[in-house]
């Protein structure tokens, strides 16, 4: 369940683009066309491209138009171009109108670093999230909470109502939604937040999830349908060790590499109902009645409440991570990348804390590393 100011906040956040004008629409399924073209050229040109299991994500885009669900992937992040290069190694027919393209976030500091970047990020359906000290509570996040929350299904059934509310029980009444869709929307998300490429014996291993995309799974009006997926080849296409020259990292490499992408199974419907129950039941406990609209502090930032989605992050995290161990037969991770509390250890610390740990290039979860920061004796942004 979702509170109305939150669908509020996604609606203006996805308001900030023309998203509704024919002209818009044109352009964003053209530029999704022509870089899901260029990208499939130099993929079956140049690589060897296996996809696993392609109908679990088929079935999955029916079950989410059949069931009037949103549908939301998760995969782990190798490289800067797992997208749109991963949409690439799929078929055309996934790709045949706008409502089928996916939607993804990407960071601010990168893909909406100047005005054509964002128009170009934009129109292809990319969200802009903020990192370091903004978390999980960003418009992209509400955004992404409306975009899986279906068009008809706008019933905050908890949430009190008043009479002008812009979120009637059914729509149709008063509402226009930020965008034109026939079906609910397919979201996908990077949940480590930054590439990670490690030096052997840890390649292909995963950082920890973050908290947003458990508020994508707890505050849609209906329970999403999840679908994990695990890739590995990306990364010698675009390696981080060449990261110090932008030419050098985006410029392809490694050519006749093999690139494979497997889709693993739906989450079970029963386990995702579970994690809801538990979001409502502390909804139910901790709303503030003085504003039931919104958040209080102690579902923002509340022990259970950030345990909760702390929880379910890992529990996305384990799917993916099955597909790696149990499907692709790679050797095992190592135990400590599971834990949030070691990778922020080893973050602050530059890797001196587990110095058997190396990262290929640089491991851009350091804050220092971020030049678009105030310095740590610098004022705060207010958005921090």
């Amino acid at each position: 369940m979702s509170f109305k100011n939150v669908l509020e906040r996604g609606d203006e956040f996805l308001e900030s683009y023309p998203r509704r004008n024919p002209i818009w629409r044109f352009l964003s399924y053209s530029t999704a066309l022509l870089t899901f073209g260029v990208s499939k050229l130099l993929l079956f040109t140049c690589y060897n491209v296996k996809v696993n299991d392609f109908e679990k994500l088929e079935a999955a885009l029916e079950r989410s138009k059949n069931e009037n669900r949103g549908l939301m992937t998760v995969m782990n992040h190798m490289s800067m171009v797992d997208d749109p290069l991963v949409w690439a190694t799929l078929p055309y027919k996934l790709f045949t109108s706008l409502d089928n393209i996916r939607w993804s976030l990407g960071a601010h500091n990168i893909c909406f670093q100047n005005k054509f970047l964002a128009n170009f990020f934009s129109l292809g359906q990319v969200l802009s999230t903020e990192r370091f000290g903004v978390g999980p509570f960003q418009g992209s996040i509400d955004a992404s909470v409306r975009l899986l929350s279906p068009d008809d299904t706008l019933d905050l059934e908890w949430t009190p109502h008043s009479e002008d509310s812009r979120f009637p029980k059914k729509t149709g009444e008063n509402y226009t939604p930020p965008i034109i869709r026939s079906k609910p929307s397919w979201v996908h998300v990077y949940p480590e937040g930054f590439v990670l490429q490690l030096y052997p014996p840890f390649e292909n291993s995963m950082r920890y999830f973050k908290w947003g995309i458990a508020r994508m799974i707890l505050e849609a009006t209906k329970p999403p349908i999840v679908v994990p997926i695990f890739a590995t080849g990306f990364e010698k296409i675009a390696s981080e060790a060449a990261s110090d020259s932008m030419l050098r990292q985006i410029l392809p490499r490694n050519f006749g590499s093999e690139i494979n992408v497997t889709i693993g199974d739906s989450l079970d419907d029963n386990l995702i109902d579970e994690y809801r129950k538990e979001w409502r039941h502390l909804v139910e406990k901790y709303y503030d009645p003085k504003n039931p609209n919104d958040f209080s502090d102690e579902l923002k930032y509340g022990e259970e409440a950030q345990n909760l989605r702390s929880r379910l992050a890992a529990e996305l995290r384990s799917h993916v991570a099955d597909i790696r161990n149990e499907v692709r037969k790679l050797p095992r991770e190592d135990p400590r990348f599971k834990s949030p509390s070691w990778w922020k250890r080893f973050n602050t610390t530059e890797g001196k804390s587990d110095p058997d740990v190396k990262v290929v290039g640089e491991n851009w979860a350091i804050r220092r590393m971020q030049k678009f920061l105030p310095s740590e004796n610098e004022p705060k942004r207010k958005d921090n």
